[in-house]
């Protein structure tokens, strides 16, 4: 057999290993958000065009029991948030946030970058109805921050890509929280009973040993059914079945092929990021703002939004770990100066996909809806341009052998 390139060989083992799952999945997001941005751009374009109304229409089509709108969000979404839910407890079980000194630093940034922006939104909207709304600019859109990230190329460490992934880990985790604690309608016990039997038998074939995928798909679109008529939202049920899928532990061998969970999270990635992930952003990113007043942009809900994706999560964020560090709680990722850590929290302001799902839950009146679509669109663009800029700008921080062995591990020193 014809022996690796001289080059190759010098190279240290782990480096010649397959891209791991958390590569090739950061890799796909990078790209993927370069594609929600177009879509994001092309629904302004069309929703301010002669298409307007088409759109508007074909969104409220009815197919079968639902409309088109609520077929993307309650359904398609379903898939995002399985994805979510896989790569949740892929990270906690065998990634990077396996324990719990990993998990400190994205821990503390994540929880302070969901707190302080809902602050604001309330500092803004507190008393009113709007104050629903709270939760809108707690979270961070993982696949636009890491598009932003792929266009600066190797002017950031890979130790802030990995934080910035880690931290946009546990704010999902955070967000479908909310989502199931503060955004559930009105419940139905009989569903929720038929939905708790279908995790009962998610339970059994996972403790049977069952790995084919199979069987758990299946179940879990009947789960989703339950879940649907129960009065939670339906997007649960996505990260309910991912906690049954089996993972098998695989310390150094990610692309591990027998493992149930990563064959599936491999199979969902490219869609999720091309395809699923777009149609959402085209569908609900769609504002008019022909004919729209003035004032909507300096409404309550509009600067709470925007505020709170901007201002918000930075300072959570930044302060979070600038205090950690401070307190000798943890070290800054390897290769990274304070002026980067701080155009990466920027970036986590970008709150494009997880904040309109969470504004499309809080209100259905229209104008609160365009306030909420305003809001996003200005805080998560605010955030963008200025993340990236600071980071283009800034003087890359040369890292040791040590610390570059610590970005090439777990991404923390």
């Amino acid at each position: 057999m014809k022996s690796p390139p001289r080059s190759v060989r010098a190279l240290p083992r782990p480096l010649l290993r397959p891209l791991s799952a958390t590569r090739r999945f950061l890799t796909n997001e990078a790209a993927g958000g370069i594609v929600l941005m177009a879509a994001a751009g092309a629904a302004l374009v069309v929703a301010n065009s002669p298409l307007a109304q088409t759109y508007h229409d074909v969104l409220h089509i009815y197919l079968g029991p639902l409309s088109l709108m609520h077929w993307i969000n309650d359904g398609l979404m379903v898939v995002f948030f399985l994805l979510v839910g896989l790569e949740i407890k892929r990270e906690g079980l065998d990634g990077r946030l396996r324990t719990w000194p990993d998990r400190v630093l994205p821990g503390l940034a994540a929880a302070a970058g969901m707190a302080v922006p809902a602050l604001v939104y309330l500092a803004f909207n507190a008393g009113q109805p709007s104050a629903r709304g709270w939760a809108i600019p707690a979270a961070t859109d993982i696949a636009f921050a890491l598009g932003v990230l792929a266009l600066l190329g190797s002017r950031v460490p890979i130790s802030l890509k990995i934080f910035l992934s880690a931290v946009a880990i546990v704010d999902d985790l955070g967000a479908v929280v909310i989502i199931a604690l503060f955004y559930t309608g009105q419940l139905d016990a009989t569903m929720l009973a038929a939905s708790a039997g279908m995790l009962a038998v998610l339970f059994a074939l996972n403790r049977l040993g069952v790995r084919a995928l199979l069987p758990y798909l299946l179940a879990g679109l009947v789960l989703w059914v339950f879940v649907l008529r129960s009065g939670v939202h339906a997007t649960v049920a996505g990260v309910l079945l991912a906690l049954f899928v089996p993972i098998r532990p695989s310390p150094g061998r990610p692309e591990d092929t027998t493992s149930p969970l990563h064959r599936l999270e491999h199979a969902l990635a490219p869609w999720v990021a091309f395809l699923i992930v777009p149609i959402f952003g085209f569908a609900n990113a769609g504002v008019t703002l022909l004919g729209l007043p003035a004032r909507a942009l300096i409404e309550p809900v509009t600067l709470g939004v925007a505020l709170g994706l901007f201002l918000g999560k930075q300072i959570g964020i930044f302060a979070s770990v600038r205090l950690a560090a401070a307190l000798g709680l943890v070290t800054r990722p390897a290769g990274a100066t304070w002026v980067q850590v701080y155009g990466v929290a920027l970036l986590c302001g970008i709150g494009f996909t997880m904040s309109l799902f969470i504004g499309a839950l809080a209100f259905t009146d229209g104008l609160h809806e365009t306030e909420t679509k305003l809001g996003v669109l200005g805080g998560s663009l605010l955030s963008a341009l200025f993340g990236a800029v600071l980071l283009a700008r800034a003087a890359p921080r040369e890292a040791t052998p040590r610390q570059e062995a610590g970005a090439g591990s777990a991404g923390l020193p």
